[in-house]
């Protein structure tokens, strides 16, 4: 058995993109940005939002996916620009995480 199947560990592994100086700020900004695309995707898509759109379910739920891989990848580079710019531990960071995760019953 893979270890990582033992606990339902699935991982997922988004790049640290190139080319940007992001700060906490703008990161955080842009999070909340991406998290209204999923959300807006989420009411139009599923005619939650008053209006009537035409799509088969295979393309929403694609276009949830897509945005909330969006979302994901922003969180990502949130917690890079911690790591970087304010020497955030982000191995300790992620086992206190987890431990969290435990106490409260979500894993064992």
């Amino acid at each position: 058995m893979n270890p990582q199947n033992k606990n339902n560990f699935k991982v997922i592994s988004l790049p640290k993109l190139n080319g940007l100086t992001p700060t906490l700020e703008s990161t955080a900004l842009k999070l909340m940005e991406e998290a209204g695309e999923l959300a807006q995707a989420i009411g139009k898509f599923r005619a939650k939002s008053g209006e009537n759109i035409k799509m088969d379910e295979k393309e929403v739920v694609d276009r949830m996916a897509r945005e909330l891989l969006d979302v994901a990848q922003v969180a990502v580079s949130m917690m890079f620009v911690l790591e970087e710019n304010y020497n955030i531990d982000l191995e300790e960071k992620l086992k206190q995480h987890i431990e969290k995760l435990k106490a409260k019953g979500y894993l064992k």
